[in-house]
Order: structure tokens, then C-alpha cells, then sequence
């Protein structure tokens, strides 16, 4: 196909997603509406199986995957985790039981590498489910490879319900706990620009310069992956190095954000996922159905009992610990969404919201951060060296 044909195709069907997934408040994810597109487009021949390689975006996807990770690390504040400690600790028992359940349970009926590949893109975001891959495609997997996009695209379908109801409970109970005086209302931090301020010359921090530094810095993580011989995983390093950067105020909070080129890149990593649909028959991904049923139905289960008991243990209540364990079916923005919308449900006056709100939202950010950005990716990493 016609590379700039492929191109507006493909940002067409990314325009419609998004349109139906804002019209909708991303119930229905923009993920899931252009999986669907996808598959229809493929299965009945209306794309080429060339499309995704033809608009050049596969290529780009895979070039800027460690920046992109490095992006999210730069995200990451360690005052914050510092913080909010017990959510993170919470956090990292919901993806252990995910796991665990996963493991123990859903190998019953699950052969081990689509097990992984649940693990992976339950507990966990777009990284998650591209590690998966890779690793699966490498060992001439595609069905192991579609597995987890079929998951990440229904996610939202079950965790955003879920999530909102448990979070109204919170929220009730919260609402009840300051009108009788006894809720703690922390006042809403101060952000100074120091924060968003850098060591790096003014030269390095234009859009060349900030993709040269971060280029450098996948460059090195890669390096240290081969000195290891794999045992210190590049996705992981490249992480780490993106949290310790911005630590030291070497990279900025958020690096990309802001700069040309973040948009597409964004767009390029989202679309590496579809890749395996092109190639999937109708019966295979009706074959699916199945284990994707007893993987969201293990793991969920895995997330809900383990955030639930480390959530009991450190002083938090029953609902707001599932929630945070509920976050890695979506992570950022659906944890903010979610939050502000039970506040305002619940809260009868401003003041009511703003405490409601003051309470759930920082622990649902920190969540998000804890699941999906770094336990998951950790995980993940690591079982995908078992898939063949």
C-alpha cells in the first residue's frame, strides 16, 4: 500500500477511537474501538495485511519504545512514593496477586505462555503488553501475541465499573467521616518550578536535544541489557535510569511532554500492538474467548484478594485498597477520572468534594504509577524470558 495513504488511514481510524472514547468518558476505550476496526478491516480484506508496515509507524513504534519508557520514568516522583508508601506497597500486592493466581490457578486451564501473557497485560499498561510480544513473536508465537491486545482492550469494559462503584462506597464513607469532623483535610500541595527545571544546557533542551539525551540515555540501558546478558532487562533499566534522572534534575518531570514529536511517537508505540492482528484468523480469535474469560476472572481475583488483605494490614479501608488494586486495568487517566467523578457523586457542596477528592486521587495517581508503570513492566520483563 501507498505509504501516505497507509499513514491517513491509520490516523483516521486513531481519530475515531478517540472521539467514541471521550463521547463515552473512556468506558469504552479507544484501545478496544480500534482493535475493533482493525480485526473488521483486516478479516474482511477492506486493509491490506501491509497496512501497518506500509505507513512506516511500525518502524518508528519500535525505534522510540525505550524513549518512550524513559518518558514514564521521568513521570515518576520518589517524594511522591515516598508519600504514599502504603498505596505503592498495595499496588505492588495487587500485581503479585495477579501473578500468583495467574500462575497457580489459571495454569490449570491456560498453557504457561498465554499465562505470561495475561500476567502481562493485566497487570500492566501498552509497555507490558509490547515486552510480551516481542517475546512471543521472537519464539513464532502470533496467537501468544494477540492474546494480550484482546485483553488490554477490554480492560477498561471491566475496570472502570467496578472501580467507580467501590469508589462511591469510598467515597460515602469519606463523605461521613468529615461531616463528623474526624476526616483529616490535607491541603492540595504547592508545585514550584524548581521541579521542572534541569542541569542539561539550553541546547539540549529543544526537541533535537531532548530526543538526543534520551536517545543516549535507551543507548545506555540497552548497553547495560547486553553487559548483563539480558539478566538487567532494557525496558527495566531504561525505567529506572528515566526515575533517577529526573531525581538528580538531569531530565525534566515528563520529559517528551511539550516537545514535536511526542504526539506521533505515542501514536507509533499504540500501533506496534495491532501488528498480530493482521496476520490472526477469525477461528483463532474465536478461540480466544475462552481463556480470556478465565484470565480476567483469575487475575482480577488474584488483584482483588491480595490489595484487599495488604490493604487491611496498613490501615486502609477494604474499597479504597481494591481500587488501587483495580488500576492496573487502565492506570492514568482513567485513576483521575474515576476520582473526580465519585467525589462529585458523592460530595454535596464543594467543600465535600474537594475533601472527598483530596483523599482518593493522590492514592489512585501513586496507584497507577506503582501498577502498571513500574511493578508491571519489572514482572513482565521477567516472565517473558520464559516464554518459547
Amino acid at each position: 500500500m501507498n505509504p501516505v495513504t497507509a499513514f491517513t488511514i491509520i490516523m483516521l481510524i486513531w481519530a475515531v477511537s478517540d472521539f467514541v472514547s471521550k463521547k463515552t468518558k473512556s468506558l469504552v476505550s479507544s484501545l478496544l474501538v480500534a482493535s475493533i476496526i482493525f480485526l473488521v478491516g483486516f478479516k474482511t480484506n477492506i486493509f491490506p495485511e501491509d497496512l501497518l508496515t506500509s505507513s512506516s509507524l511500525l518502524a518508528l513504534g519500535q525505534t522510540v519504545v525505550g524513549f518512550i519508557i524513559v518518558h514514564i520514568g521521568t513521570m515518576i516522583s520518589i517524594d511522591e512514593l515516598k508519600k504514599q508508601w502504603k498505596t505503592v506497597v498495595i499496588g505492588v500486592a495487587a500485581v503479585l496477586g495477579i501473578t500468583l493466581f495467574l500462575f497457580l490457578i489459571g495454569s490449570l486451564f491456560l498453557d504457561q505462555n498465554y499465562v505470561i501473557g495475561a500476567i502481562g497485560a493485566i497487570s500492566g499498561g501498552t509497555i507490558s503488553v509490547i515486552i510480551v510480544q516481542d517475546a512471543a513473536l521472537a519464539s513464532g508465537l502470533v496467537m501468544v501475541a494477540v492474546f494480550p491486545v484482546l485483553i488490554a482492550a477490554f480492560q477498561g469494559l471491566i475496570g472502570f465499573p467496578m472501580t467507580s462503584l467501590i469508589l462511591r462506597k469510598e467515597a460515602k464513607r469519606l463523605k461521613g467521616e468529615y461531616r463528623a469532623g474526624t476526616l483529616k483535610v490535607e491541603k492540595p500541595e504547592e508545585h514550584h518550578e524548581a521541579e521542572s527545571k534541569t542541569i542539561l544546557p539550553k541546547a539540549l533542551q529543544t526537541t533535537a536535544g531532548t530526543l538526543f539525551v534520551v536517545g543516549v540515555v535507551v543507548m545506555i540501558a540497552a548497553y547495560v541489557n547486553n553487559i548483563t546478558d539480558g539478566v538487567l532487562n532494557k525496558f527495566v533499566v531504561a525505567l529506572l535510569l528515566g526515575i533517577l534522572l529526573r531525581a538528580f534534575g538531569v531530565l525534566k518531570p515528563n520529559i517528551l511532554s511539550g516537545i514535536d514529536a511526542y504526539g506521533l511517537m505515542m501514536l507509533a508505540i499504540l500501533i506496534i500492538i495491532f501488528g498480530p492482528l493482521a496476520t490472526s484468523s477469525v477461528d483463532d480469535l474465536i478461540a480466544l474467548i475462552g481463556p480470556l474469560c478465565i484470565a480476567f476472572a483469575v487475575g482480577v481475583s488474584g488483584s482483588v484478594v491480595f490489595s484487599g488483605l495488604m490493604g487491611k494490614i496498613l490501615g486502609y479501608s477494604i474499597p479504597m485498597s481494591i481500587a488501587i488494586g483495580l488500576t492496573t486495568l487502565y492506570g492514568f487517566p482513567g485513576t483521575m477520572i474515576l476520582s473526580q467523578e465519585a467525589a462529585r457523586s458523592v460530595g454535596e457542596n464543594e467543600q465535600e468534594v474537594a475533601a472527598i477528592e483530596g483523599q482518593i486521587l493522590p492514592k489512585m495517581i501513586i496507584a497507577g504509577f506503582s501498577t502498571v508503570t513500574i511493578t508491571s513492566v519489572v514482572i513482565t520483563s521477567i516472565l517473558a524470558e520464559l516464554i518459547h
